[in-house]
């Protein structure tokens, strides 16, 4: 677990400079931080598809994991619901500029907690030892915690907390059903996520506004999958 330990010190790490600065990093360093950012998802994204894609026993499972992840995460609204739970306490009691703690503590924890670096990040951990995604995802949550604490104040490292415990029942969660997640599995689940981190990149870079939350949902579909291949018996020997 050294990296979700990493990824909660860097968020506590991230909130007290950030508290420290308090009067906001200045535009053009903000913006450097986030290209960097994004240039190191999207690389990150593009290494886990090109590394597995070749490995996959079903080269379409991937489309159709995205597709009906998409529809799933669309019908559900994930996005809007995030949405609307991180600008709850947009209005502040009449004064719209004054910074609210606890909206900028839900913009925190959705997210630190909700990407698919800090989901996949956990699982890789626990069942190859592997700390890259855990690690990255560190890297960009110092860069947000310290944006955050800016303005709102020391009170964002309580967020650090959150994700411990998050990443933490990821990873004892993947310890304990092992032997059920496969290198075939877990290759498709590799594929499918390399193409959600970087569509993150590119949301982070402002290329392409794309709604990576309502994606989510695609992360679940290889997994149905291969229970599904279970139950029938590869469909009577066919697959």
């Amino acid at each position: 677990m050294i990296g979700t330990i990493a990824n909660t010190a860097a968020i506590i790490v991230g909130s007290l400079v950030g508290g420290t600065l308090r009067h906001g990093l200045k535009t053009r360093y903000r913006d450097v931080l986030f290209v960097a950012m994004g240039l190191a998802a999207t690389g990150l994204g593009i290494t886990a598809v090109v590394q597995n894609m070749p490995k996959s026993s079903y080269p379409v499972l991937f489309i159709a994991s995205l597709a009906l992840g998409g529809v799933v995460g669309t019908a559900l609204d994930i996005d809007g619901r995030f949405n609307r739970l991180v600008n709850r306490h947009a209005a502040d009691d009449g004064d719209a500029e004054a910074p609210s703690l606890g909206r900028g503590l839900s913009t925190a924890i959705m997210l630190f907690c909700v990407g698919t670096l800090s989901i996949l990040g956990p699982i890789n951990s626990a069942l190859h030892g592997d700390e890259t995604y855990l690690f990255t995802n560190a890297t960009l949550d110092l860069v947000t915690s310290t944006v955050l604490a800016s303005t709102f104040g020391y009170g964002i490292a309580a967020a650090a907390v959150v994700l411990f415990c998050w990443q933490g029942s990821i990873y004892v969660l993947a310890s304990l059903l092992a032997p059920l997640l496969g290198a075939g599995l877990m290759c498709e689940v590799s594929i499918v996520g390399g193409f959600l981190i970087f569509a993150s990149g590119l949301s982070i870079l402002k290329v392409r506004e794309i709604s990576t939350i309502n994606l989510l949902p695609a992360l679940f579909v290889p997994p149905l999958w291969f229970a599904l291949l279970s139950l029938t018996g590869g469909f009577g020997g066919l697959l």
